[in-house]
């Protein structure tokens, strides 16, 4: 079991990107923060900014979490790093986010419900954020991506909420999904027994790869 170590809120800036303006830039709050099923195109956490609509946001990309540990992994080439910095709604503890299951469920807290759907891709935004040429493939290469989520259930979600997570039977993790997307589409096959819970752009790149797979999902 593992906890919230804080919840972040975005600010939205001018930034050199596509969109001219991002949310990315989150920072702790230390209030609870209602965390609801968003519209298309907006956050699932109250307050949130998303400026690239066409992008972020949505059912499939609600919540953004990224472990502390991972955060720490990488301070010795980035230098010191505060929790939010790489636009995470929420920094965990304990929580193995890489290994997270495709379609595993959280309980954060008493009511608030998250299902994990699918890894976090970088993009020329992270990278402008950062102010870091090459990070897009730094990212890729560590294979460390954070992770998405969709909201089953409302609720309130604060600093130092326990995480008590349910994970199905299947071996889909997020770093599996990761590469696939990423780096080596012959394992987009392999992501199959997630279908159903993975995002829809990546469930229609499984099913393009794999033309029975609807058929085979349901047998």
């Amino acid at each position: 079991m593992g906890v919230i170590g804080s919840v972040n809120v975005g600010v939205e800036r001018a930034i050199l990107a596509r969109t001219g303006r991002s949310g990315i830039d989150k920072r702790p709050v230390a209030h609870a923060v209602e965390v609801g099923v968003p519209a298309p195109g907006d956050s699932g956490l109250a307050g949130d900014p998303v400026s690239d609509t066409e992008h972020h946001g949505g059912p499939d990309q609600a919540v953004h979490a990224y472990a502390r540990e991972d955060l720490d992994a990488w301070e010795p080439l980035l230098g010191p790093l505060r929790d939010g910095v790489f636009g995470e709604n929420l920094t965990t503890r304990g929580v193995d986010v890489t290994g997270a299951r495709i379609g595993e469920r959280w309980l954060v807290g008493d009511r608030l419900v998250l299902q994990v759907t699918g890894p976090r891709i970088p993009c020329r935004t992270f990278a402008a954020w950062l102010d870091r040429r090459g990070w897009v493939r730094e990212f890729t290469t560590a294979g460390v991506p954070g992770v998405y989520l969709r909201v089953v259930e409302p609720g309130p979600v604060r600093a130092g909420d326990r995480v008590v997570v349910d994970r199905p039977a299947h071996d889909v993790t997020i770093g599996l999904a990761f590469r696939a997307v990423m780096t080596e589409p012959d394992l987009l096959p392999d992501l199959l027994p997630a279908l159903d819970a993975l995002p829809a752009d990546v469930r229609e790149r499984v099913l393009r790869c794999l033309p029975d797979a609807t058929e085979r999902s349901t047998t």
